[in-house]
């Protein structure tokens, strides 16, 4: 599991990315670069992490289902997970 710290800095990043989305996209079409560096920092999307909804990890993270690959094994496993089946031939 994820630090619970971890989770809700990546959540204040996401609200400040929302917030400052519309006036990153007019400050790049004047292509006023000073004003970009003005913003701050996690204002900027590429700042933002992919974590599992389940444990919060962020290696192995499946953007379909929002979940790391050990969270979605045995998510999998026990069934939870529709339209998922195990392979076998």
């Amino acid at each position: 599991m994820a630090k619970k710290c971890w989770k809700e800095r990546n959540d204040r990043k996401k609200r400040t990315v929302a917030k400052y989305a519309a006036l990153r996209r007019q400050l790049k079409a004047e292509k006023d670069y000073v004003g970009l560096s003005m913003l701050p920092r996690d204002a900027s999307p590429t700042r933002l992490v992919n974590r599992c909804a389940v444990t919060g990890r962020r290696r192995a993270y499946l953007r379909r289902f929002q979940l790391s690959r050990i969270a979605f094994r045995e998510l999998a496993s026990a069934g939870l997970i529709p339209g998922v089946t195990k392979s076998s031939w």
